[in-house]
């Protein structure tokens, strides 16, 4: 089905889509500053991002939901990956420490902290959908990919009475979800070091506002 914003056909991502999303994502964020503090080097930092990306993708074709975008060529353009939380947080993937530790090597311990942060600062409002990652090629960034593939996803959601939750990496994301609906859900906490990071709660819109 096509959504506002983007004339192309979203669809429920494929286990022949892992590397291709995993990719994806690792090459959209390559240049984020919480990518520089994973991975300083940039020479591996794809690679890195890709294999730990690679967990999450298997994991979210039978734990969650992959909606993803094709250019006119058949190529992967955009991807957004989505966790149901039902009553507690998303089991990890299996075997996810020695999983971790073989994707990221010496970036691991970095990984584990991003993991931490991210739990403390998950909330344990119950349901809700907690969106990954968004991710669009960056030549085709500004076409409103991103948008459709939230648009698409926040219909269902709101059908549902669903609430969502996301942590975003930056202030172009965090405006981005701003314009959707999404709130900052208490300050930005930063990584060691590293850059600032926003929790962001999306209500559904069949709830009345406070």
């Amino acid at each position: 089905m096509t959504r506002p914003g983007t004339n192309r056909e979203i669809r429920r991502a494929t286990p022949d889509d892992i590397n291709a999303t995993s990719n994806l994502i690792a090459t959209a964020f390559h240049e984020l500053d919480v990518s520089a503090w994973l991975v300083p080097d940039p020479s591996q930092r794809t690679r890195v991002l890709a294999n730990n990306f690679r967990i999450f993708v298997e994991h979210a074709l039978t734990h969650g939901a992959i909606d993803v975008i094709d250019d006119s060529s058949g190529n992967l353009t955009a991807a957004a990956v989505w966790f149901p939380e039902q009553d507690g947080h998303t089991a990890p993937p299996d075997d996810y420490d020695a999983r971790l530790q073989d994707a990221c090597g010496p970036a691991t311990d970095r990984f584990h902290t991003l993991d931490q942060n991210f739990a403390d600062t998950h909330p344990d409002a119950f349901p809700h959908h907690y969106l990954a990652f968004l991710a669009t090629e960056p030549n085709e960034q500004g076409q409103g990919h991103g948008s459709a593939l939230l648009r698409h996803h926040h219909s269902h959601l709101d059908h549902h009475d669903t609430p969502a939750f996301l942590h975003a990496s930056c202030a172009r994301a965090r405006d981005l979800y701003l314009r959707h609906g999404y709130q900052c859900r208490g300050d930005a906490f930063r990584l060691p070091g590293g850059p600032p990071m926003w929790p962001m709660w999306r209500e559904p819109t069949s709830r009345s506002k406070p």
